[in-house]
């Protein structure tokens, strides 16, 4: 039996991995901001947390180590979406993803990673997206958010490592959730000049919405999976729209890399050059 401390647990992703983490017989902390949502049990402790809140993260998890003695898994699931041109976010909206998608995990992790360190074992997992791996249009300052996680949760991988701890980020595609929503999807403002790209995207979210092809409960037990293998992956992607696009992005970094390898490597000092020629 494991102790999970689950973070934005009241709904989406987070709500389906607390239930099939419970299932399989674990502890599971489920954090959100309206805990009251969540229902008490012998196993289960719903937790207020607001993830831009540092010192609620600090109580959060304090109450967490009192509740259960420990942490083995922790989820960064807590997120929010902004869906407009890199142009029409404004600086307060795009301050307010970062504050909960960057910034959110940051603090999380400053609560918890005391607690793993200290037993020597631990998994984190943090939930970025496919968006995370690819950007596109009407979704640049959200997918700059999940690449910011993407990045620091690489570094984590190598210096948590050592100390028995396994990071694994998770890249869904679209799933069924409520993530599309207006509870949980925020727009910019519209320029005219974007309306063949980002308008586009805009009109076609009321064909997406509850139509995504990824099933939110199996995307919950392969995230359960995930954390009961003795070497898990540090990145995996979810939903087959995620691998297509992952792979075709993978085809043209490699396309793009040979073919501009000679101007690359032209660049270092020239006494290099000559080992460089031989590339």
């Amino acid at each position: 039996m494991s102790v999970w401390f689950v973070t934005g647990a009241s709904r989406g992703f987070g709500a389906g991995i607390v239930a099939e983490a419970l299932a399989r017989g674990n502890q599971v902390v489920a954090a959100a901001r309206r805990p009251g949502e969540i229902e008490r049990t012998e196993r289960l402790l719903p937790l207020a947390l607001d993830v831009t809140d540092e010192d609620q993260a600090h109580a959060a998890v304090e109450a967490a180590v009192r509740e259960f003695g420990r942490i083995d898994v922790v989820v960064n699931n807590a997120g929010r979406g902004l869906l407009g041109a890199v142009e029409e976010a404004s600086d307060s909206a795009a301050r307010a993803i970062f504050d909960t998608n960057v910034f959110g995990v940051l603090n999380v992790q400053r609560a918890v990673l005391p607690v793993l360190r200290e037993q020597r074992s631990g998994r984190l997992i943090q939930l970025s997206s496919v968006g995370g791996f690819i950007g596109t249009p009407g979704w640049g300052v959200y997918a700059a958010t999940k690449f910011a996680v993407e990045g620091l949760s690489e570094a984590l991988h190598g210096e948590l490592k050592p100390l028995g701890i396994d990071v694994t980020i998770v890249e869904p595609g679209l799933f069924r959730t409520d993530f599309l929503d207006e509870s949980s999807l925020h727009q910019a403002g519209q320029l005219a000049d974007y309306a063949e790209t980002v308008g586009a995207m805009r009109g076609s979210l009321a064909e997406w919405n509850h139509a995504q092809p990824g099933d939110p409960i199996k995307a919950a037990r392969a995230i359960v999976d995930l954390a009961e293998l003795s070497d898990p992956p540090l990145r995996i992607q979810l939903g087959a729209d995620a691998v297509a696009r992952v792979e075709a992005k993978l085809d043209l970094v490699r396309t793009e890399l040979d073919r501009w390898r000679k101007v690359s490597l032209s660049t270092d000092h020239d006494e290099l050059s000559t080992d460089h020629d031989n590339v």
